[in-house]
């Protein structure tokens, strides 16, 4: 099969798409040809090395966590899946032809999505939904502030948030107000970049869910009330302990069913995940500098 294989940290260039072996399959695993995939910026940082330490590889490697396409075949122990069956999944080594997954990964793709449309979904819904549901825990009626809430990982834990009858701040740059109110319809929007803004609302919140990272969310740590929480996908920004919060820091898991559920959320449009840009796996090299030069305003899918 063809995959892009990386064998050394560095720049795009690292990213060589060649062939190699279609990977085998245990008792309880699922063959799946991949139709589609896309980049997300934990694949540039593992790329880089900028993740090691965290997210350490063995070369030579596969990158890629989105999986959208089709069963090929499957292992004796797994049930309810046919070959030809659409699936989608968090997994791993998905910039390829071919690619193994374990069964309980592994969704169905509703009927009204696309391949295209259900790869840009898996790690930066169920990241959302996750920030949301098992770092911020909110209780209906809370405030919460999204930061990022334009970005796709920020739009799902907006959707999330809205299920739980929460009141949502969005958090985006100045420039972006006009566009976060049409989108999203946000109960309320605050400038990241606007120290005055910020200032406004001192511990007038319950919890923050963060997806930018400093100096951002450094900034809004006071904005926090005594014993609410931040929520957070980047890991525990400093000085944050100095502050009467509890603070939940984490990585996504795969979570077939509620991947399903968001998935279906989105094929019934109650929300989406743009897509900036479809390029063919060959064209890696400039899909991952026009991603990691944030030159795009959605995803960038990619097509084996």
């Amino acid at each position: 099969m063809k995959a892009v294989v990386l064998h050394e940290y560095g720049g795009p260039d690292r990213l060589r798409y060649e062939d190699t072996d279609v990977p085998d399959f245990g008792d309880n695993e699922v063959l799946v040809r991949i139709r589609a995939t896309s980049i997300n910026p934990v694949d540039y940082k593992i790329r880089s090395g900028a993740a090691k330490g965290r997210m350490d590889v063995d070369f030579p490697a596969i990158l890629g966590r989105d999986l959208s396409g089709e069963v090929a075949d499957f292992g004796r122990n797994v049930t309810g899946f046919s070959k030809g069956m659409r699936v989608m999944g968090l997994a791993n080594g998905t910039y390829a032809e071919y690619t193994v997954a374990k069964a309980d990964v592994l969704a169905p793709i509703p009927d009204k999505l696309s391949f295209e449309q259900a790869a840009a979904l898996p790690l930066v819904t169920l990241t959302g939904a996750q920030l949301i549901e098992r770092a911020v825990k909110p209780q209906a009626g809370w405030t919460v502030l999204i930061t990022g809430a334009l970005g796709s990982v920020g739009r799902a834990a907006v959707h999330v948030a809205r299920k739980h009858g929460v009141r949502i701040i969005a958090g985006v740059r100045s420039s972006e107000f006009d566009k976060v109110r049409q989108q999203l319809k946000p109960d309320g929007v605050v400038a990241l970049d606007d120290e005055k803004e910020i200032e406004k609302l001192f511990q007038d919140v319950d919890a923050v869910a963060d997806t930018v990272g400093p100096p951002a969310v450094q900034r809004l740590l006071k904005t926090i009330r005594p014993g609410g929480v931040l929520g957070s996908v980047l890991g525990v920004p400093e000085g944050a302990k100095n502050y009467d919060i509890r603070v939940e820091a984490f990585m996504a898991q795969p979570d077939a069913s509620r991947l399903y559920q968001l998935a279906d959320d989105a094929a019934r449009r109650e929300f989406s995940i743009p897509i900036a840009r479809t390029m063919k796996l060959t064209e890696i090299e400039e899909a991952h500098r026009l991603a990691e030069s944030h030159g795009t305003h959605g995803k960038i899918i990619l097509i084996p």
